[in-house]
């Protein structure tokens, strides 16, 4: 499976594991150091955790980012599937393996708390986000619309 369409693969799984666990996944999400988290999911508890996709082994030795996460996060994960080396993966961060369409977790993540200012501005963050793409689901000409608009500001 080509590198694209592994990481698609991984990411809906992982993200179905984090629905099965009553969090709450969003992909894609830009946080505030420029930093894009694979997905930032906020847990029943008010916990942040972050799951970064990896898809092969290159990817994960050409990133030398994924520390930075800690610090937008309360666990982080690596999301990998079966072929994945998981040798290579720190022992600190927690591993989802997955595989179709489900995952598994293999190692939980330790915690490490966030300061309250920034899990209240993530929260803020995260809910514009998902409220966001949630209206434009069910309005996709508003949508079109919108990002015309903002392309002629």
């Amino acid at each position: 499976m080509e590198a694209p369409a592994r990481t698609l693969a991984v990411t809906r799984a992982a993200a179905r594991f984090c629905i099965l666990q009553g969090w709450a996944p969003v992909e894609q999400v830009p946080l505030p150091d420029g930093r894009r988290a694979d997905i930032l999911a906020l847990l029943p508890s008010g916990d942040f955790a972050i799951l970064e996709v990896k898809s092969c082994a290159r990817d994960y030795l050409c990133d030398a980012k994924w520390q930075d996460y800690r610090a937008w996060c309360d666990r982080l994960y690596f999301a990998v599937d079966l072929d994945f080396p998981q040798g290579l993966l720190p022992a600190e961060v927690g591993l989802l393996v997955a595989e179709d369409r489900e995952a598994a977790l293999l190692r939980d993540a330790p915690e490490h708390r966030l300061a309250p200012a920034r899990r209240r501005a993530l929260l803020h963050r995260i809910a514009l986000l998902a409220a966001g793409r949630l209206a434009m689901l069910s309005d996709p000409a508003g949508a079109a619309e919108l990002r015309a608009a903002l392309r002629l500001e």
